[in-house]
């Protein structure tokens, strides 16, 4: 191997030293010891996503039979195991290290290994690397099933593994580690704004039988108003009238739309593609302006989007015109989506061959409204709840990507 070879893309500060290459089996032993007595009755799992785990966790309840848990190897805390079973995130199938503190029980169908003079962390990111796959696609065999990956023992252990002095070794360990505990403090403040706002999409609409919902802003005491959708707003679908055919002749329009993300305060907006609509297709789009509601026809589609800009929609979408002024936009968008009102669409088209939703399902929906400025209070909540939730993506995002680079090129 070239000298350049044995040294990391990225490394700290005072390390300039080539990396080592080794072989697994030099700092590893293959674990043997079977579970004679049932010393333990704990059977663990090691899986892709979660890593080592309680089987009855992963599983809800146990595989493994009692009377076969003798055959077991015992898997004591910091040792390392190898899965045959491929996934998409495990191409040829995964190691991880027992991180639960204390000791179990796994199938023979694993390979156990107990690792010295490495540094745990270290090597256990290494694993999360796919340093190591080339050398697995190159050595392994054709197995009988498609979602097992095969290599004997002896094999694997001449695996190749470049590696620091210890020193290194445990910066790098600690550096990914506290990585990870950051994602997972991000994931956690992710989840629980959308529990949040799951809740209050639940608490602040009314729900059947009531007209008042559980939780409001201070001021409003005023039972919402009850009325069927389509007596308050125009709802179309595209396909008619046909848009004029400025749409497809100027190169500035006649263009479909995507979503583009929440615009401060205004909710959802979408904006154009690059792909024209063709002359063909007129006949089944609609002209909207700015202030429109488009909603997807499927039965999922969640919130609207409001109309920025301009332009025409296809046949997948109902045009949502407030033709009366009684909503606020952002809140419209919301109301549209709660649980109650999926309901009611799926249950009026329940037993019909209606699949999607169209204007007269949406038109004969009920709903239940509060006074216009209660409106807005509550659209601006859920939209900046949002606005918040997207930060936290995003943060998260950028995280992971961090973590992917410093896997591709903190390690040999």
């Amino acid at each position: 191997m070239p000298e350049n070879a044995k040294k990391p893309q990225i490394r700290f500060k005072g390390f300039t030293d080539a990396w080592e290459q080794r072989k697994l089996g030099e700092i590893a032993n293959k674990v043997l010891d079977k579970n004679i007595g049932l010393q333990y009755v704990e059977t663990l799992t090691n899986s892709a996503e979660y890593g080592i785990i309680s089987q009855r966790e992963f599983f809800d309840h146990n595989i493994s039979k009692i009377e076969s848990l003798e055959g077991y190897y015992i898997v004591q805390n910091n040792d390392f195991v190898y899965n045959p079973r491929i996934s998409t995130t495990a191409p040829v199938g995964p190691i991880n290290r027992n991180k639960l503190g204390r000791s179990g029980v796994m199938s023979p169908l694993y390979t156990v290994f107990r690792v010295e003079n490495v540094d745990f962390t270290f090597l256990e990111y290494f694993f999360k690397t796919n340093c190591w796959h080339a050398f697995m696609n190159y050595n392994g065999d054709s197995g009988a099933r498609s979602d097992r990956f095969s290599i004997k023992d002896n094999i694997f252990f001449e695996m190749p593994i470049v590696i620091p002095r210890i020193e290194e070794q445990i910066k790098i360990g600690k550096y990914m580690l506290k990585l990870d505990n950051l994602i997972t403090l991000h994931q956690r403040k992710l989840d629980k704004l959308k529990n949040i706002k799951k809740s209050m999409l639940e608490k602040m609409f009314p729900k059947n039988g009531s007209n008042i919902p559980e939780i409001r802003f201070t001021g409003f005491t005023d039972a919402w108003e009850q009325r069927k959708f389509g007596e308050s707003v125009l709802i179309e679908r595209g396909g008619s009238p046909r848009p004029i055919d400025e749409y497809i002749t100027d190169d500035s329009r006649g263009l479909n739309w995507i979503k583009i993300g929440d615009a401060p305060e205004q909710g959802n907006y979408i904006t154009k593609t690059a792909e024209k609509i063709k002359t063909t297709g007129l006949s089944k789009t609609r002209q909207v302006v700015p202030g429109d509601l488009i909603l997807s026809n499927s039965m999922s589609f969640g919130r609207p989007y409001i109309m920025a800009i301009e332009g025409c929609i296809h046949d997948g979408w109902l045009l949502i015109r407030n033709i009366r002024d009684e909503f606020d936009l952002i809140f419209l968008c919301y109301l549209l989506g709660i649980p109650q009102m999926i309901k009611q669409y799926k249950s009026m088209a329940a037993g019909s061959t209606v699949n999607n939703l169209n204007k007269e399902l949406v038109g004969n929906t009920i709903v239940k409204i509060p006074p216009k400025d209660e409106q807005i209070h509550l659209g601006k909540f859920f939209n900046n709840l949002d606005n918040l939730i997207t930060l936290h993506q995003r943060k998260l995002e950028k995280l992971q990507n961090i973590k992917k680079a410093c896997l591709e090129k903190m390690f040999v």
